[in-house]
C-alpha cells in the first residue's frame, strides 16, 4: 500500500519522557562542542510531546529505531543512535548529527528536512520505522 509523504509539521513531536531526558542532557552537554546541533536538538526537546513508556507508537522514530527512508537515490536503511553508537559505515546515525536530530520523533509517512553542516538542504521520506529492540520485547545479547 503507497503512502502519502507529509512535511512533518513544525510543532508536531513525539518522544517518550526517557529519551526526552537523555537528549536534553546530552544536548546540553554538547553546546560547547557542537553548539549548531545541541541548539537544533534542545528547540527540539523544547517542544516535543512526552510520551509514556509504551505509549508511542511503533511507527514514531525513537532512540534505537531502524528507519528506512526513501531520497532519489533510492531508499536506504539506519539506526539513530547515541553519539557513542554511532558508525556511518554501519547506517548508525548518531542524533548530534543535523539528520539525526530531524529524525528524532518523526514518524512513518513524514518527510523530514534538515541543513546538512556544509549548507545543504536535504529531504527523506520515511517509510517504515522499526521499534528499538527493547521495545519489541526482544533481548540483546
Amino acid at each position: 500500500m503507497q503512502r502519502s509523504i507529509k512535511v512533518r509539521p513544525p510543532d508536531t513531536i513525539l518522544v517518550t519522557a526517557n529519551d526526552h531526558g537523555r537528549l536534553t542532557g546530552l544536548a546540553r552537554a554538547s553546546l560547547d562542542r557542537l553548539p549548531d546541533t545541541a541548539e537544533e536538538l534542545l528547540s527540539e526537546m523544547d517542544r516535543a510531546t512526552v510520551a509514556a513508556p509504551g505509549a508511542l507508537p511503533d511507527t514514531v522514530v525513537r532512540m534505537g529505531s531502524t528507519i528506512i527512508v526513501r531520497n532519489a537515490g533510492g531508499e536506504q536503511r539506519m539506526t539513530l543512535v547515541y553519539p557513542a553508537e554511532a558508525d556511518i559505515a554501519a547506517q548508525r546515525i548518531s542524533v548530534l548529527t543535523p539528520l539525526g536530530t530531524a529524525l528524532i520523533g518523526a514518524e512513518v509517512g513524514d518527510c523530514v528536512r534538515w541543513t546538512t553542516r556544509d549548507g545543504r538542504e536535504m529531504t527523506l521520506d520515511i517509510i517504515a520505522v522499526e521499534p528499538p529492540h527493547a521495545d519489541r520485547g526482544e533481548v540483546r545479547a
